[in-house]
């Protein structure tokens, strides 16, 4: 489950292996290793991930399906709209 959401994640952010890398300060092999579940990131590797994606380190982990969106500094009004184009989204 690992190899697929960095597959993902990396796939719409519109990175290839080497521009992720470059983002994380590894090698282009660490990426492709990870991807091909050949190997595990550290833990700290792991969080760095999570922040560059926006995204939980349960989520990379494949633990929790739930993405969230950071809204924090927008008013209550803009965060309705937010909402708004979400429920058009799912319908």
């Amino acid at each position: 489950m690992f190899s697929e959401r960095i597959r993902l994640l990396r796939k719409s952010y519109n990175y290839n292996q080497t521009e992720l890398a470059a983002r994380l300060g590894v090698s282009k092999q660490s990426v492709s290793n990870w991807e091909n579940g050949n190997i595990l990131p550290s833990i700290d590797m792991l969080i760095k991930m999570a922040n560059l994606f926006s995204v939980s380190t349960d989520y990379i982990l494949g633990l929790d399906n739930r993405l969230t969106i950071d809204v924090a500094g927008l008013t209550v009004e803009k965060v309705s709209h937010i909402q708004q184009i979400i429920n058009d989204m799912r319908s």
